[in-house]
């Protein structure tokens, strides 16, 4: 085997079993998905009325991918992803059965980067919107 081909055999093997605690230390991770932060919601307030008509809540924040879901009191909905800082969900009284604090989070599956050590994905601190 040529030397520069073991050399490259080494580097890959050296990433292979290196620790991956790191995803920028690990070549391999470079399709691992952010966790999600979540910023705002808008609105932040609205009636239960708004509610059983269907009303859209838009989740803005940063790091959402196609795969994002927002997370409305423990149930993971599927959501319009807008751009990699906005999403929408349609709330209706199937996801929310009444007045009363809310508590929603974005949640990003993790992808397929685990197998090879990688963090990916996760789920967002939580916000409150208030139903009245």
């Amino acid at each position: 085997m040529p030397s520069h081909t073991y050399g490259l055999t080494l580097a890959v093997l050296a990433a292979l079993l290196a620790p991956a605690c790191n995803n920028t230390l690990n070549p391999l991770c470079g399709s691992a998905r952010p966790a999600p932060l979540i910023g705002s919601l808008s609105p932040s307030t609205m009636s239960f009325a708004q509610v059983q008509q269907g009303s859209v809540l838009t989740v803005k924040g940063s790091q959402f991918v196609s795969s994002s879901q927002v997370v409305i009191n423990g149930k993971a909905l599927s959501a319009t992803v807008d751009s990699s800082q906005e999403l929408k969900v349609m709330l209706t009284t199937g996801v929310i059965s009444g007045p009363g604090a809310v508590k929603v989070a974005v949640l990003t599956p993790s992808g397929n980067s685990g197998d090879v050590g990688c963090t990916s994905g996760g789920t967002s601190s939580v916000l409150v919107l208030t139903v009245n």
